[in-house]
């Protein structure tokens, strides 16, 4: 049975949507559940490329209070997309891609903040991981103003495969660090570009930095460390608005 609109939950229900075609966001397994139930959903997910996710009995509950049976699917509210199909898009239509890879960033309120401004400004899409990332709920949606039903979302497996394709389809991968020295405004962001955004706490990945085609700072006077990702991620994006004179 359903809780609301984004959570289905029972052994029978969610399987039964997955396979009728409802776009599923991750799906959690109750942690311990082993024997024929949990290799159908391990099967089922892969097949269905849905991320499964093994949880605790009390993790499950504050989703679905109810009888779960130990499973809880969580609905998409939006169509993700695949850069493999996006990017050609862009250049078919003589757009000049302007992306954000958002690495770690799990706050939900910064993610739909990201999104409005990313969409407001002229951004053509987000790159997101499978796994590390916030959920694109109903919070997320309204943060955004609505701007995440517009912004076209790619989820990728990898990140870093995901900045190799970007890197041989001809964009170049940016990162902010408190370690450069260029600033922004330094940048050539007429070109297609890709920038990353890394979590409030721990920052870019040294993964994604060593993958980037150049770093930069963003100035600042103060003393706080940094700023939050989303002013960072509207400064950047009204520097390449400003640069395309948009």
């Amino acid at each position: 049975m359903k809780k609301d609109n984004s959570i289905i939950y029972g052994r029978h229900p969610v399987l039964d949507a997955i396979r009728g075609g409802t776009s599923i966001d991750k799906v959690m397994l109750q942690r311990g559940i082993r024997g024929e139930f949990e290799k159908e959903v391990r099967k089922v997910c892969k097949e269905y490329d849905i991320t499964l996710q093994y949880s605790p009995k009390e993790r499950l509950q504050k989703f679905a209070p109810g009888n779960h049976q130990g499973i809880v699917a969580f609905v998409a509210l939006i169509s993700y997309y695949k850069l493999e199909d996006l990017l050609p898009h862009l250049y078919e239509y003589e757009k000049t891609p302007l992306i954000l890879i958002l690495d770690g960033i799990t706050d939900v309120r910064n993610f739909g903040a990201i999104a409005r401004t990313a969409e407001c400004a002229g951004a053509h899409a987000l790159v997101i991981p499978k796994k590390g990332a916030a959920r694109i709920n109903a919070d997320a949606i309204k943060t955004s103003a609505g701007a995440l039903t517009h912004l076209p979302v790619c989820r990728e497996h990898s990140l870093p495969l995901a900045i190799d394709f970007l890197q041989m389809s001809g964009i170049q991968v940016f990162a902010s660090s408190l370690q450069a020295e260029k600033p922004l405004s330094k940048l050539d962001l007429t070109a297609p570009v890709a920038l990353i955004l890394g979590a409030e706490d721990e920052g870019v990945s040294h993964a994604l930095m060593r993958k980037t085609d150049e770093k930069f700072i963003i100035p600042q006077a103060g003393k706080t460390d940094s700023y939050n990702v989303s002013v960072a991620a509207g400064m950047m994006l009204y520097e390449a608005m400003r640069q395309r004179g948009v």
